[in-house]
């Protein structure tokens, strides 16, 4: 079996949020992360853009715009199918 992978972030209020990776996906060279809460009875998915800052570390930033999400969610279907 294969072992989740856990990302832990915390919420406006300051509250610890764990998520689990779903998947990691690839438009044209850009990387996007798509998690999903570990919490009961909730079955969202969010997507984050994986973006290099000036210092050359990693950094995710939930991606807002509606047509970057439906190009992201699009390449996702087309991972499960």
């Amino acid at each position: 079996m294969e072992e989740k992978e856990i990302m832990s972030f915390r919420d406006e209020e300051g509250n610890k949020v764990d998520f689990e990776a779903v998947a990691k996906i690839y438009l044209d060279e850009q990387g996007y992360l798509l998690l999903s809460p570990l919490e009961e009875d909730n079955d969202d998915m969010f997507a984050f853009r994986i973006d290099t800052n000036e210092n050359g570390t990693e950094e995710l930033n939930l991606v807002e715009d509606d047509r970057e999400f439906e190009a992201v969610k699009k390449e996702y279907k087309k991972l499960l199918y």
